[in-house]
């Protein structure tokens, strides 16, 4: 008995520290990454599910862990390396979903409602009516499809690639951000290619128009048409760019670090 309980002290702070390694990185994954990170969501709920998360999480990975350090500066330095690692595994995932919200932005541009804004907290700014519509869409589509599954999988997957308390390889990282964001912008402006294109039939088609009637008053005859027929194609379109989105999005999450 004297053994156990001095060893105690010891068991309790390895096990802290295991907790708080994973939670640095668990935590802030779930922060960074679609679905579970949206701003829309109380905080006390992504808070208590990044807690649970890591409480089932840490009998599985917490077995590789390195021992506590002896110095609080090495401690910080290792909490910091596995923040990031999390903020790394969030932000890939994030910037192909948000290629839906941008794309909505990119067609609200070309349907000219553009200047019907809204708060969005995906952007932490304004943004257009139809980019905070294609945003909770995303949303509500991660979830609905299983999607969310696999960025959680990729947490639980990572510590194979980037073990905990190992130095992040920089260049890698940095290059894979790189891709991530020209692989979102990509995806979005493919997504919003049909409107671009009618957007651009709609405005040639009214600069012949105003050649040839110079007397007309394009803008106030044109903006009706352009909006109503921008929404018709809308809803003609918005199920042909969900399920392209849906596809390339669970393609790129299977790109994931530990998948």
């Amino acid at each position: 008995m004297p053994t156990l309980a001095a060893g105690l002290p010891d068991f309790l702070a390895g096990g802290a520290f295991a907790f708080m390694l994973l939670f640095s990185r668990a935590g802030a994954a779930l922060l960074a990454s679609p679905g579970w990170g949206e701003a829309d969501l109380p905080t006390t709920v992504r808070l208590a599910f990044a807690l649970a998360f890591t409480l089932l999480l840490l009998p599985v990975v917490s077995v590789g862990f390195p021992p506590a350090p002896d110095s609080p500066g090495a401690t910080m330095a290792i909490l910091a390396a596995e923040t990031g690692a999390g903020i790394f595994l969030g932000t890939a995932a994030r910037l192909f979903a948000l290629a839906l919200p941008v794309a909505g932005q990119i067609a609200a541009l070309s349907l000219g409602i553009s200047n019907a804004i809204v708060f969005d907290p995906a952007l932490a700014g304004q943004g257009g009516v139809l980019s905070r519509l294609f945003g909770l869409l995303a949303a509500v589509l991660i979830f609905a499809t299983d999607l969310w599954q696999m960025p959680l999988a990729a947490i639980a997957g990572s510590y194979a690639v980037f073990p905990a308390g190992g130095a992040l390889p920089g260049g890698d990282l940095a290059q894979a951000i790189t891709e991530a964001v020209a692989g979102g912008f990509a995806l979005a402006v493919q997504l919003s290619a049909p409107f671009l294109l009618a957007a651009l039939v709609f405005n040639a088609a009214l600069g012949l128009l105003a050649r040839l009637v110079p007397s007309l008053q394009v803008f106030f005859v044109a903006l009706p048409v352009q909006v109503l027929g921008g929404l018709v194609l809308m809803a003609l379109l918005v199920g042909g760019v969900v399920a392209v989105w849906m596809t390339e999005t669970r393609a790129a999450f299977a790109l994931l670090p530990g998948l």
